[in-house]
C-alpha cells in the first residue's frame, strides 16, 4: 500500500492509503524520496481560491467560463516537485535512450505520492545531474518558474531589477537575475526573507512596510527608475508598486498567481503616464520571442545544471522536512497561517 495527499475541502488535507498500481507498458515505477509543497499554486487549492474551483476552463477557446467547475474536492495528488528512485522499468522501454534505469534518481511531476507509475516519456532525460543533492532536484519546476520570469525580463548587464516577493520563487529569481548581470533590489515584508535575499546577492533588501521600492529605485538610478521589475508575490498592491518602480518604457514581468479582484492596481497612474510594458510569465510556455529555442524541459534542466555547478543553492531554502503522514496537515497550516516561519517545506519519504 502507498499513500497520497489530497485536499478534501477548504483548508482540509488528508493522507490516504492507495492500492499498488500495476506497471503498465511504456512506464516506470518510482518510489518518492522528496516532494516539495508549492506555497503558491497549491495553497490556492488548499484555501479554495483557485479559479478552477469556481469556473470552467475552456481549453479550446482558452477562456474561463461559467459552468460546473472541475476539479472538485477531494483533489488528490497535487504537487509538482518530486524526486524519487526508479524501482522498476517496463521491458518494452528499458534500455531506450534517455529512459532511466532501475536505481536511478529522477525528478518529475507525479504529485505527493509515496510511489507512482509514470509514463517513461515523462521521465526521459530526467536523471538528476551527477553530484546533485536529490533534495535540490525538488526545485526543478519552481526553479524553471523563476528562470522563465527572468528570461521574460530580458535583462542586460548592468541593469537594475526590482524583485517583488522573496518567497522561494522570488529568491530564486533574485539569484538568477544577479547571475544575468543585474543589480537587484529585493522586496518583501518578512525580515528573514530579506536577509536570505542578500545572501542570494541582492544589492539591497527593501522592507515594503517601511520603504518605497519605487523611491529607492529612483534614488540609485539618478531619478530614472529601474529597468525591469519582476512581481512574484501574487499581490495586486505589489504589482502596482512594481509598475511604479520602473522607468519610462520600463518592463514589468507579472509572474505571480493573482487571486480575486485587482484591488489597489491603479492603471491610470504610472502605468499610463510612463508607458510601462506589462508582460505575463507563466510556466506553460517560454517568452514568445524565445519559443524557438527554449521550452519547459530546457528551463528545468538549465536550473538543475546551475544548481549542480554551485551557481545557485536551492537547498538553502529548505526550512522544513516533514514526515508523511504525521506532519502533512501541520505543514499546510504553517504555510497558510504563518508564512514568515517557512520557505520551502518538503515532504520527506526517505525512511520509506
Amino acid at each position: 500500500m502507498g499513500t497520497v495527499v489530497q485536499f478534501v475541502g477548504t483548508r482540509r488535507v488528508e493522507v490516504v492509503e492507495t492500492a499498488d498500481q500495476p506497471l503498465e507498458p511504456g512506464s516506470v515505477r518510482v518510489a518518492t524520496l522528496y516532494s516539495g509543497i508549492s506555497a503558491g499554486t497549491e495553497l490556492t487549492a488548499y484555501r479554495g481560491t483557485n479559479p478552477y474551483l469556481t469556473r470552467t476552463w475552456d481549453e479550446q477557446r482558452r477562456l474561463f467560463v461559467p459552468g460546473d467547475a472541475a476539479p472538485r474536492y477531494p483533489m488528490a495528488g497535487w504537487g509538482y516537485s518530486e524526486v524519487g528512485v526508479v524501482r522498476e522499468v517496463s521491458s518494452d522501454v528499458a534500455g531506450q535512450p534517455g529512459v532511466p534505469a532501475v536505481d536511478d534518481v529522477v525528478w518529475g511531476i507525479w504529485g505527493h505520492r509515496s510511489e507512482a507509475v509514470v509514463p517513461a516519456a515523462k521521465l526521459t532525460g530526467h536523471t538528476i545531474p551527477p553530484g546533485l543533492d536529490p533534495l535540490a532536484a525538488t526545485f526543478a519546476r519552481v526553479g524553471a518558474v523563476a528562470l522563465n520570469a527572468v528570461l521574460a525580463a530580458e535583462l542586460h548587464l548592468g541593469e537594475v531589477a526590482v524583485v517583488f516577493g522573496q518567497g522561494v520563487i522570488g529568491l530564486l529569481a533574485t539569484r538568477l537575475a544577479t547571475l544575468s548581470g543585474a543589480r537587484v533590489l529585493a522586496c518583501d515584508a518578512i525580515p528573514a526573507r530579506l536577509e536570505k535575499a542578500t545572501e542570494f546577492r541582492a544589492v539591497a533588501a527593501v522592507d515594503v512596510r517601511t520603504a518605497s521600492p519605487a523611491e529607492l529605485a529612483r534614488s540609485i538610478t539618478e531619478g530614472r527608475g529601474a529597468d525591469v521589475a519582476l512581481e512574484l508575490s501574487g499581490n495586486h498592491l505589489a504589482l502596482h508598486e512594481a509598475i511604479r518602480s520602473v522607468a519610462v518604457g520600463g518592463r514589468v514581468v507579472a509572474a505571480g498567481f493573482y487571486q480575486g479582484d485587482g484591488i489597489g492596481l491603479r492603471l491610470g497612474e504610472e502605468f499610463h503616464h510612463n508607458r510601462v510594458e506589462l508582460v505575463c510569465s507563466q510556466i506553460g510556455g517560454p517568452p514568445p520571442r524565445l519559443a524557438g529555442r527554449w521550452d519547459q524541459e530546457r528551463m528545468n534542466r538549465t536550473f538543475l545544471t546551475l544548481a549542480a555547478e554551485g551557481m545557485v543553492d536551492p537547498v538553502a531554502l529548505v526550512t522544513h522536512r516533514v514526515r508523511v503522514p504525521e506532519g502533512v496537515a501541520a505543514a499546510y497550516e504553517l504555510l497558510d497561517r504563518r508564512p514568515g516561519e517557512a520557505l520551502q517545506v518538503v515532504l520527506d519519504y526517505t525512511e520509506d
